[in-house]
């Protein structure tokens, strides 16, 4: 009979990509290899555990077939939330919230008011003027032709202005001589762009003139500051201060000062990233956490607490317990070479066999 573990790591993993996926066992504080379950279901966890009594703690992501299987096999045992999971999640919504807020933070980039702005505008007003004649969302889907996630994602936005996105430029060449072209520009607004071209050339540019072009042309030497795109924005946020430069650091707050949301957002990130240290009282920080979030004008946020509020005890526990899932992960990482050797074409039983050799 197996050995079973008092802590018992679950984690899914794809033996064929969005179609078959198998469920990995691992003693969560060892790390060794218990058992490969043929799929990812409810049942057949559940069956696993009721045939391997002793499991007192089981880590887990934010899967509802197990969580629902632990309960019905184990009533007894402490689930616990992988805290990776919660950060990723997180993360998620922190990026979102950030590109629902670019009209406000993106100041650099020229007001937006091309077809696709314009459409946008349109469609907000569309589906405002339904909500308020008590119009439902799937009815206003309906009318407008739209799918029901975007009138969702219209609803929930209380002015046109922030759907729109900043623009996504990507770094170029010309940046390091930007600031020589904005002086250039200051003293001499009519100075040709081959002077400036031959300027920066002497400097050290190695780009060409056309890019320089669409440089000017793109209104981003006047700008306050080099536009960037939300994602790389929400990065900043995300990532600890002291692992930032002085330049990013001044980026970031410069950005995040422009909106009082942003502000929010970027007090309650870095709320949240001290929760994720284990800690007897974190579950009750999370409470007050909660709290500021419902308080704040962040709906994206309102949704990643709601996904909390279904797992609470799960992530009571991964807050204030020292287990993790970690080493399910590692696993996971490994069964994706043993898989790439094997190229797909052995059979499960011998993909399971050489899982648990390790």
């Amino acid at each position: 009979m197996t050995d079973v573990p008092p802590v018992l790591g679950v984690d899914d993993f794809a033996l064929r990509k969005r179609c078959r996926y198998a469920t990995v066992l691992i003693d969560a504080q060892t790390r060794r290899r218990i058992d490969v379950l043929p799929d990812r279901s409810a049942d057949s966890l559940e069956k696993w555990l009721r045939a391997h009594p002793g499991v007192e703690v089981v880590c887990r992501d934010g899967s509802g077939a197990y969580a629902e299987a632990i309960r019905r096999a184990l009533p007894q045992a402490v689930q616990v939330a992988d805290r990776w999971h919660l950060w990723h999640n997180l993360c998620q919504a922190v990026v979102k919230e950030v590109a629902a807020h670019s009209a406000c933070w993106a100041k650099a980039t020229r007001p937006q008011d091309g077809p696709r702005a314009q459409t946008t505008q349109q469609r907000w007003h569309q589906v405002h003027d339904l909500l308020n004649q008590g119009v439902g969302l799937l009815e206003c889907a309906r009318r407008l032709n739209l799918a029901l996630n975007t009138v969702k994602r219209y609803a929930r936005v209380g002015e046109p202005e922030r759907l729109q996105r900043a623009p996504q430029y990507r770094p170029t060449l010309v940046d390091p001589y930007r600031d020589h072209l904005r002086t250039r520009r200051a003293q001499e607004p009519a100075a040709p762009v081959m002077t400036l071209f031959h300027e920066i050339k002497a400097l050290g540019y190695q780009g060409s003139l056309n890019l320089l072009y669409r440089y000017i042309t793109q209104g981003r030497v006047e700008g306050d500051r080099p536009p960037i795109s939300p994602r790389r924005l929400s990065r900043l946020i995300l990532t600890h201060p002291d692992r930032l430069t002085n330049k990013q650091r001044q980026l970031r707050d410069d950005l995040v000062a422009s909106c009082p949301e942003m502000i929010d957002l970027g007090d309650l990130v870095t709320g949240s990233a001290q929760l994720l240290k284990p800690s007897s009282g974190n579950d009750s920080r999370l409470d007050d956490w909660i709290a500021t979030v419902t308080a704040a004008d962040l709906p994206h946020l309102h949704a990643f607490t709601r996904g909390l509020a279904q797992d609470r005890d799960a992530v009571n526990a991964g807050l204030t317990l020292p287990y993790h899932n970690g080493g399910t992960e590692g696993v996971n990482t490994k069964t994706k070479r043993i898989m790439r050797q094997m190229h797909g074409r052995a059979s499960f039983d011998l993909l399971r066999h050489r899982i648990l050799l390790g």
